[in-house]
């Protein structure tokens, strides 16, 4: 990556499409309050392209390289609408000619059934929530699906997507390094390219957090979490598709392009109901209830809430924050280019020796990055280090 300071107008962008309906309640769904029985599609259709419109209208000349599909439950998003948006999409913008376009969808066999229809809509790509190759902890996770769905689903899915991501849970109450060493190992037989592994973290609010607060859960032993961590990244590394990120893995070549446009710290549209994008010096949010969304878009022919311009240490520290979770790491002169925060305002060079000798961080010229050892202390190590 070179330092030279990028040029917003022409620089390359990502689209986030933010579907909010879910199909059934879900225990860690932000949008618990958007399952709808039915949806009014030709509505929907409408105004999401409305709003696209809209946000293509300050982007122009720009080259789109990822569509991302996410949300409540997008591969519920009628063919016809994800068609036309990527259509749409193509008309606005200069398009990659590798582009990705990814949907989110649940492993369930009524998604899974429109599977081809996405796919010929131009969807090239799925991520599937798996969460789980145990029955008993997708009943705990709250999950509808069970392993024989979930698993039919990615058959589906790597029969008409050429590229195929799934997640899961680990480091789950009461479980075993053996138990997760032999999910894993079947996971990693599947075959695709994309793992998304995470850790389960107790947040405040959540029904988690009142189980455990009842003593009705006993979440993992930091000690034995930081083991099975270190197992994952060994057996994914082995397997040939190496953590490119905290808790994602890829083969070469394969990783989410979308997702490292975020971690890269690169402008993203978000288009729909909450969604948030990054544009330029500015930080967007669209309305986030479906009503006052539609209602916005019909008044003003977009959903957005007033914009919100971020100070240059905003931006330096979310490039920052973002960048060091990837292998990569993140090259400071650049962030500094494209900030006007100094190099040296950047990061606090007496942590940053500090955890150097201790192998926690590595710093060659202005690349820093956090190595295999410390990425276990990320959360630690970033308040440390990022002096924004």
């Amino acid at each position: 990556m070179n330092n030279t300071k990028t040029n917003p107008a022409t620089a390359p962008v990502a689209l986030y499409v933010h579907w909010p309906f879910c199909v059934s309640k879900c225990p860690y769904c932000d949008f618990n309050s958007h399952v709808r029985a039915e949806v009014d599609e030709a509505a929907w259709h409408s105004a999401l392209l409305a709003d696209l419109a809209y946000e293509a209208s300050l982007t122009p000349g720009r080259r789109l390289t990822s569509i991302f599909f996410g949300g409540g439950t997008p591969s519920l998003m009628p063919p016809a609408t994800v068609a036309a948006l990527i259509e749409a999409a193509a008309g606005y913008w200069d398009v990659a000619p590798d582009i990705e376009i990814t949907l989110e969808a649940n492993p369930s066999s009524v998604e899974a059934a429109r599977f081809a229809d996405l796919a010929r809509a131009g969807v090239n790509r799925v991520s599937l929530g798996l969460q789980s190759l145990d029955d008993a902890a997708l009943r705990f996770l709250g999950r509808a699906h069970g392993v024989s769905e979930g698993l039919a689903a990615l058959e589906v899915a790597q029969s008409v997507f050429g590229r195929v991501s799934f997640d899961l849970i680990y480091a789950l109450p009461g479980q075993t390094a053996a138990a997760w060493q032999a999910e894993l190992g079947r996971a990693l037989s599947f075959g695709t390219g994309h793992l998304s592994l995470y850790q389960l973290t107790i947040e405040p609010g959540t029904r988690f957090a009142t189980l455990a607060a009842r003593g009705e859960i006993v979440p993992a032993d930091p000690d034995h979490a930081a083991d099975l961590f270190d197992h994952t990244r060994a057996a994914t590394a082995a397997a040939g598709i190496p953590a490119y990120e905290i808790s994602n893995h890829a083969r070469p070549g394969e990783e989410s392009r979308h997702n490292l446009t975020y971690w890269r710290y690169g402008d993203y549209l978000g288009v729909g109901p909450g969604a948030h994008g990054r544009r330029g010096r500015t930080a967007t949010l669209r309305r986030k209830k479906p009503e006052n969304w539609l209602a916005a878009v019909a008044s003003s022919g977009h959903g957005m809430e007033p914009e919100e311009p971020l100070a240059p240490e905003t931006r330096a520290m979310e490039a920052l924050l973002m960048g060091l979770r990837l292998a990569e790491g993140v090259d400071l002169a650049r962030i500094a280019a494209e900030s006007g925060v100094s190099v040296d305002r950047l990061v606090r060079a007496d942590a940053v020796a500090r955890l150097a000798r201790m192998g926690l961080i590595e710093q060659t010229g202005t690349r820093l990055h956090v190595p295999e050892r410390g990425m276990l202390l990320l959360d630690a190590i970033l308040p440390e280090v990022v002096a924004v």
